[in-house]
């Protein structure tokens, strides 16, 4: 919530804390209160990205706000379209680190997959956000800053508006929960962005599960599975020595017993790995039993990694093995290959080459 210059971001407050933090600015310069509604209109309704822009106030009080709060915006560090339509951001923030999201065309509708760490601390094998390093969290503003950023690009070109959003950019989302909640708050209540249409893709943080079922609102989970039993899933995703797949799946029953949204099963597909047609009896029976929804990944090639995606015969035929058992199965077309859309891709190559031009 405190930028480098120790003002106030906006960005990082959710709407009742917005409303608190105005009404008592406003009060001690002897202006109405309806000018907190007013700066939280900009904010929300308009992307404001400085207080100049706050026409509908008075010069001076434009001044006032802008030395006591701020509206911090990354910068855009690199920017890439690809063939397929998909987006890819490279943002800069306040202090130099640099976080991804990606706009993903569907049609008439667009989702925006967010950051909620710079790098990331899980270090799944065949991840490169991973490969890269964990860096920092980012606060709340900073997520809500891609949110904002993304659709005033969409809207500068042409794209239709964001419909969903899905916290699958770099980093674990609970892992970083004090930030990430916030966030959702601040999405869900100011930019009205409703809670069935934000996914929030977990490596199986448990303790991050259970306070989301605990929350009123209906957002939906992915779980980053990638394995059906605990042993294969121990060489794929170290927490699973944390938070074992039993227990998982335990937090997984209560996330289901409050009311969630469907959970869905993210299945990345590498070849020679996961991809045994028995390995699909097993997690048809783990998707069966909480009504998992189970995404199908190719594989996409990281640095230093020797694995390859399963054949699309081969994930095909997994698909209709989870289908015969009655599981919902759906196999994800890879989308932005030729702009490095994968999580933590551009900013491993953007990184690489910056390291090159300082040689």
């Amino acid at each position: 919530m405190i930028t480098t210059d120790e003002r106030v971001d906006l960005l990082g407050l959710t709407p009742s804390e917005i409303e608190a933090r105005l009404k008592s600015h406003f009060a001690g310069r002897e202006q109405p209160a309806y000018r907190a509604t007013q700066v939280a209109r900009w904010i929300y309704g308009r992307d404001a990205t400085d207080f100049k822009s706050l026409t509908d106030l008075p010069a001076r009080e434009r001044e006032a706000l802008a030395q006591a709060f701020a509206v911090a915006e990354p910068r855009t560090a690199r920017a890439t379209l690809s063939v397929d339509g998909t987006a890819k951001h490279l943002w800069e923030l306040a202090d130099g680190e640099l976080v991804e999201s990606v706009l993903i065309p569907h049609g008439p509708r667009l989702t925006l997959c967010l950051s909620s760490q710079a790098g990331c601390a899980m270090g799944c094998t065949f991840c490169s956000t991973g490969w890269g390093g964990f860096r920092r969290q980012l606060n709340a503003g900073e997520i809500v800053a891609q949110y904002r950023a993304s659709r005033r690009w969409a809207a500068a070109n042409a794209r239709p508006p964001i419909t969903s959003l899905v916290f699958m950019g770099m980093g674990e989302p609970l892992a970083n929960r004090k930030a990430v909640f916030a966030a959702l708050t601040i999405l869900n209540q100011g930019y009205g962005v409703g809670a069935r249409r934000i996914t929030v893709s977990t490596v199986g943080v448990v303790p991050g599960i259970l306070e989301m079922a605990r929350r009123p609102e209906q957002f939906r989970l992915a779980v980053s599975l990638h394995a059906p039993n605990s042993e294969l899933r121990r060489q794929l995703v170290p927490l699973e020595k944390r938070y074992p797949l039993p227990v998982l799946m335990d937090a997984l029953r209560t996330f289901n017993a409050a009311g969630g949204q469907r959970i869905t099963f993210e299945y990345t597909m590498i070849a020679g790995v996961n991809d045994a047609p028995t390995l699909a009896n097993e997690l048809a029976g783990l998707a069966r039993e909480i009504g998992a929804y189970v995404n199908l990944i190719p594989f996409n090639p990281i640095p230093d990694v020797d694995w390859t995606a399963s054949s699309r015969q081969k994930i095909l035929t997994f698909a209709n093995r989870l289908r015969e058992r009655g599981v919902r199965a759906a196999v994800r077309q890879p989308r932005g290959r030729d702009i490095a859309a994968a999580c933590g891709q551009l900013r491993v190559v953007h990184l690489g080459r910056r390291v090159t031009n300082q040689e």
